[in-house]
């Protein structure tokens, strides 16, 4: 077991020491949820999808909220797990070619290239139900259930799923940035912000003081991929660069250019350090002030 205790100063360090121990949970979660008894093709596919790497910010961001609210860290794994299980669904539904259509994921080939167009429709429903399934079997039934409705409405018709709607009825539109921007608070932003609910609500802090900030966080996440989608390589990016321009996406870039989209990006790390400065915090300030700054500056 890998320890859970540690103290990082930066954000992108904070990440790191993360890493571990959130693919030991996710490796534990495939061998103790329903995915274990799942057909053999299936069980290999969701493994496939959910362990093939990634940033894993959104586990880290529920580990971080649970901790800065006083909580323990093991008590934040079940939203850890959870939340990437949703983003990683998410990711192989996206791929589809009725989607968004892409052969290349996390710098390897998508889910449906390598098992199969139904197959990869049906891997993203199993880890739906399995990020729940995990939620579930909590021991405090009261946590459950506020992490529960919370994940349930932050990927569901008003959120994520919502936004993928809004996403593909918007291609080959002109919209200006503030319609883009509530595109992306749905399709990012509310499982960006729900992972560091639920990990407020693990920690037994209050989720309503985080949301203003994860909203604000969620806005930089997507506002920055917009602009790495138009300036880093397929290599960097490790799936395939360009293409929201080529499918002709609604993107802070095709709103106001690239220039405007790198303001954006500034204002929106600004207006993210205003909303934690309201968040009362016992622990790891200097990691979340370092957060805004991270998704500002990364590469991939």
């Amino acid at each position: 077991m890998i320890p859970l205790t540690m103290t990082k100063s930066s954000f992108r360090e904070w990440l790191a020491g993360c890493y571990p121990v959130v693919e030991e949970a996710l490796e534990r979660a495939v061998e103790t949820t329903s995915i274990a008894d799942a057909p053999r093709v299936l069980r290999e596919a969701c493994s496939y999808a959910l362990l093939s790497g990634g940033k894993r910010i959104r586990p880290a961001l529920a580990l971080l909220a649970c901790e800065a609210s006083g909580g323990k860290r093991e008590d934040a794994l079940p939203a850890a797990v959870a939340c990437e299980m949703i983003h990683a669904y998410s990711l192989v539904h996206d791929d589809l070619p009725c989607m968004d259509d892409d052969n290349l994921r996390r710098g390897k080939a998508t889910v449906h290239k390598t098992f199969g167009e139904a197959e990869a429709v049906l891997v993203g429903d199993a880890l739906q139900s399995a990020a729940f399934e995990v939620l579930s079997r909590q021991k405090d039934s009261g946590i459950a259930t506020k992490m529960l409705c919370r994940l349930a409405v932050a990927s569901g018709a008003a959120g994520m799923v919502g936004g993928q709607i809004l996403d593909m009825e918007a291609e080959g539109k002109e919209l200006d940035p503030d319609q883009v921007s509530a595109i992306h608070r749905a399709k990012t932003g509310a499982l960006l912000e729900a992972s560091l609910c639920l990990g407020a609500i693990a920690g037994k802090g209050d989720p309503e003081d985080w949301q203003e900030f994860g909203w604000c966080i969620g806005a930089l996440f997507q506002a920055t991929d917009d602009v790495l989608d138009e300036t880093q390589s397929t290599e960097d990016l490790g799936k395939t660069a360009g293409k929201d321009a080529e499918a002709k996406k609604a993107t802070l870039v095709s709103a106001c250019g690239l220039d405007g989209a790198r303001t954006l990006v500034e204002q929106w790390t600004s207006r993210a350090e205003t909303a934690l400065a309201s968040i009362s915090l016992p622990t790891h300030t200097e990691i979340l002030v370092d957060l805004p700054r991270f998704l500002r500056d990364r590469c991939r």
